[in-house]
């Protein structure tokens, strides 16, 4: 950390980091300004969710968001960009607890979809953002990774969400 760094820690933007952890995992943290219920609430209120998840870069349509976010509940997400053909992600929820945690599963990956844990830490008013996507094997990560679909837009879409959470607090 340099002297301008440590000396103004209020005006530095908050950072998205990714980092591959293991050979089946990869990490992506964040803090938000902004109490973890309403961080929460915007990962799992699909009315909030459908208006930060889609990086607006990337010219991607949000065409539908379904979400039952309970154990055992089902989302569905449908996605279209230009004229391709339109791509769902689904899978459903096998951990609610609010506000601090969320896990799901990523089953339009077949036996190579991954399970994504978020977790939610409140720190004076900010919330720590821990998401990890958990793949099967090294080479499902691999893969995942070489085809540009893992986190790596995670930086965009995180600011987008600390925009969001700005306007509810």
């Amino acid at each position: 950390m340099n002297a301008r760094t440590a000396s103004e820690p209020t005006t530095m933007k908050n950072r998205t980091t990714s980092e591959r952890k293991s050979a089946r995992e990869l990490v992506v943290t964040r803090t938000i300004n902004g109490p973890a219920r309403i961080v929460f609430e915007a990962w799992t209120k699909p009315e909030l969710f459908k208006q930060w998840w889609v990086p607006k870069s990337l010219g991607l349509t949000l065409l539908s968001c379904d979400m039952d976010v309970r154990p055992g509940g089902k989302y569905k997400l449908v996605f279209k960009h230009g004229a391709s053909e339109p791509m769902a992600f689904y899978g459903r929820y096998t951990e609610v607890t609010p506000p601090s945690r969320l896990v799901w599963t990523n089953e339009e990956g077949g036996e190579d979809g991954s399970v994504t844990t978020v977790t939610f830490e409140e720190q004076g008013g900010k919330t720590l953002v821990v998401l990890t996507e958990l793949y099967p094997s090294k080479e499902a990560l691999d893969a995942a990774i070489a085809s540009g679909s893992t986190s790596g837009d995670m930086s965009e879409t995180f600011e987008q969400l600390e925009e969001l959470v700005g306007t509810l607090k």
